[in-house]
């Protein structure tokens, strides 16, 4: 068999169990797409969310906070949309208001919905910027939340531990 190269997820998809991330209520299970079709459909996601996300920051430098408010909040969005294609939009969503969770998802999706009425109703760059920095703050502590220790790993770091 030859090899596909350092970027073939069929073989390394094989080193993940079926049962860590691909079991449960996917949804797109019904289309029945294989464990590597939804691999490339979360690095899709990713990738397109961070294109948006970095063409949404170069317009807003442009002036243009309503254009930014709306290349960013999609950018976020469909990165987050991803990881439904990991492991089900309904798991993502019971895991993203688990306890241990709510509050960074809550200041997070508070903070795209802000970024929103920052450009739109205030049209302030400078608030924007804040909420976006808020935002990155929020969705780090989220994302620590999935890796063990890792929360109080940063808490002891930063001295607060």
């Amino acid at each position: 068999m030859a090899s596909k190269g350092w970027f073939n997820l069929e073989s390394a998809g094989s080193a993940i169990p079926e049962t860590q991330y691909f079991e449960g209520d996917s949804a797109f299970k019904f289309l029945g797409l294989s464990r590597t079709t939804r691999m490339y459909g979360f690095i899709g996601c990713l990738g397109i969310g961070f294109l948006l996300s970095i063409l949404g920051a170069i317009v807003l430098f442009l002036g243009q906070v309503s254009i930014f408010a709306v290349l960013y909040g999609f950018g976020t969005v469909i990165s987050l949309v991803g990881t439904g294609f990991l492991i089900g939009f309904f798991s993502q969503l019971k895991l993203m208001f688990k306890p241990v969770r709510v509050l960074a998802t809550l200041i997070l999706l508070a903070s795209i919905g802000l970024i929103f009425v920052g450009a739109f109703v205030l049209g302030s760059e400078i608030l924007c910027l804040i909420l976006v920095f808020v935002e990155y703050l929020a969705y780090t502590w989220y994302s620590l939340s999935y890796v063990p220790y890792a929360r109080t790993a940063v808490k002891k770091f930063v001295g607060l531990g």
